[in-house]
């Protein structure tokens, strides 16, 4: 009968305790333990723990010796157990992702972005959905903190709830970065793309197709990016000396729900067809909003983009899949995720090393996508 390793009997395992390792439970109801992979292998639990935890000792060690401990371990089905981790080192390598309203599409290609960045990292996000509601979303920032994430990422797109309470999380050394959202101060982090900008392209792309009866479907009131992009339609249309007809100027109104958009953009295209406004173009608050507004049009008979050319803002998945495909001004939304993951690794770093990080606040550039939905304007259309 073969002895026990001498050592054996004093080396803790990855939760610090001295009977048994890293516990898993197999399909058989076996845990396997440091111990059992330390039998199998030959070697002391000391030798083992150093290996499969990758602690700093484990450079001195015999690349033969690590191969057959590695082997040892996956041959038993060996996993590491992060709450043992986490008693041990205080740390989970997890960041909170709180979205307001995951319903809406504008978030599928940011969590992309958090995603992949987060995992190139060895770090896991753990979700959360506000539903845009003010119990939900303190409430699970309240589970987030329970899980000890290290560091908090808010997806703030529709956003109806109010995020102040984020300004806290320093006084508890968790870095947090907004995602469409910025909050007074210097207190969070922020990415965001330049609403205004975008707003200018939107405008200029129709009015050089030769556009002057222009509709516009503002953004809600309450939403951040609402007035910024309004205000980089003003401005342009300053610059280019043209007039804008307020009589063709709607504005969605305040709703939590995301996809509420369509449903507006659909009405108040309609509103307007109702009253006789004449126009040849129509600039929409968002990609949703613009598929609404194509949806009324199409009702009525009009031809997109012959007869009347339609603009959005985002470029979520579906506006390329439409028919027509919509003309958008792009968000970087992917980038926007990932640059979010690169603010919070920062402060997480800065934390572990007792120090102050850095507040930033980013803007992305938008960018103009010329789809179907747009063309240059028709004389029997400038006529009416």
């Amino acid at each position: 009968m073969k002895p026990p390793l001498q050592s054996e009997a004093n080396v803790p395992d990855d939760a610090g305790h001295r009977d048994g390792g890293v516990k898993r439970t197999s399909g058989k109801g076996i845990t396997v333990t440091m111990r059992d992979v330390a039998q199998t292998s030959g070697f002391s639990p000391a030798t083992v723990s150093i290996v499969l935890n990758n602690a700093p000792l484990a450079q001195y060690i015999a690349p033969a010796t690590k191969k057959k401990i590695e082997e040892a371990a996956r041959k038993l089905g060996y996993r590491p157990n992060a709450m043992a981790r986490f008693l041990r080192s205080k740390r989970t390598h997890s960041v909170g992702v709180m979205l307001i309203d995951i319903t809406d599409p504008f978030c599928t290609p940011i969590l992309r972005g958090i995603e992949n960045s987060l995992y190139q990292a060895s770090y896991a996000p753990i979700l959360a959905d506000a539903h845009n509601q003010k119990n939900r979303f303190e409430r699970a920032l309240e589970m987030l903190l329970e899980r000890h994430v290290e560091a908090l990422i808010v997806v703030a797109n529709w956003t109806f709830v109010d995020i102040h309470v984020l300004a806290d999380f320093n006084k508890r050394n968790i870095p947090v970065a907004t995602i469409g959202w910025e909050l007074p101060g210097d207190t969070v982090s922020s990415v965001m793309v330049d609403n205004e900008a975008g707003g200018r392209l939107a405008l200029e792309h129709l009015y050089k197709l030769g556009h002057r009866k222009i509709a516009f479907i503002r953004g809600p009131k309450m939403l951040i990016d609402s007035a910024p992009r309004w205000k980089g339609i003003q401005k342009f249309a300053s610059s280019a000396g043209y007039e804008i007809d307020q009589t063709l100027v709607t504005q969605l109104p305040d709703g939590l729900d995301p996809s509420s958009g369509f449903d507006g953009g659909f009405r108040l295209t309609e509103e307007l067809l109702q009253k006789r406004r004449k126009f040849t173009a129509l600039v929409a608050f968002d990609d949703l909003t613009a598929l609404g507004a194509i949806r009324a049009l199409t009702k009525a008979g009009i031809k997109v983009p012959d007869q009347c050319s339609v603009a959005g803002f985002d470029d979520v998945a579906l506006s390329a899949m439409s028919s027509p495909s919509l003309t958008t001004v792009r968000q970087p939304l992917e980038t926007m995720g990932n640059l979010a993951v690169n603010v919070i690794l920062e402060g997480i770093t800065a934390s572990q090393e007792k120090r102050d990080w850095t507040i930033s606040h980013q803007r992305t550039s938008p960018e103009l996508v010329i789809r179907e939905s747009t063309r240059a304007v028709s004389l029997s259309s400038a006529d009416d």
